[in-house]
């Protein structure tokens, strides 16, 4: 799929020592749009600093962050990829290319050693299986995704925490989107921080129980 130009979302909070290898990662023709959501350790000034355009959103939340990031975009193809160093923005015109053939495109992750936390993986597990009892197709609930930017907008997507992904992928299937996975590299945060949701058993239990109550 050939496009000019690609916006693409990078939800963050606090993710100033990550930026830096994120944003010199992007390929030709993406530009990252850096949605700021509260942090403390200057990443604001960080993306600028490099080029990225920024925007802040107040309310806390990973939906919240995204949605925002979406709202003001000015690309008719948008990605969203974690801004943590997890995943390589390298391959986000193999995830676009897809777009020929899908409405949206996902990221399943392939983790690297120990950089996918046991509790993180299996929570994720979990509701994909039920994902795929309603009769979507994936094994990942993924934070790498492609799409055309009116037609997400479309959908609707109401949650503006942890359950922003799956309700995502739920309005997906009941408009009938083509769906498609492609393998990435997930590997460890950059700087050796945390995970604020897989990082820890407890930030994972919040994460699910925000993506589960989607499902209800």
């Amino acid at each position: 799929m050939l496009v000019d130009e690609i916006d693409v979302v990078l939800p963050c909070l606090d993710e100033a020592a990550a930026l830096p290898g994120v944003l010199r990662a992007m390929p030709a023709g993406y530009r990252p749009l850096v949605v700021d959501n509260g942090s403390r350790d200057g990443s604001p000034d960080v993306a600028r600093s490099l080029g990225a355009e920024v925007v802040h959103e107040p309310r806390p939340g990973y939906g919240a962050a995204v949605h925002t990031g979406i709202e003001h975009a000015r690309s008719e193809v948008v990605c969203v990829l974690d801004a943590d160093g997890s995943l390589d923005p390298g391959e986000l015109p193999d995830l676009v290319a897809l777009l020929a053939r899908a409405d949206l495109a996902v990221g399943r992750r392939v983790p690297d050693a120990g950089s996918w936390p046991w509790h993180a993986r299996a929570g994720n597990a979990v509701l994909a299986a039920m994902l795929r009892r309603k009769g979507l197709p994936v094994r990942d609930i993924a934070p790498m995704r492609a799409f055309r930017r009116q037609d997400l907008l479309d959908l609707a997507v109401e949650d503006r925490a942890f359950g922003y992904p799956l309700e995502l992928l739920l309005r997906a299937a009941a408009a009938g989107w083509r769906v498609v996975e492609r393998d990435v590299r997930y590997g460890p945060r950059a700087a050796g921080t945390k995970s604020k949701v897989s990082g820890s058993v407890r930030g994972t239990v919040r994460a699910v129980r925000d993506m589960a109550a989607v499902l209800r």
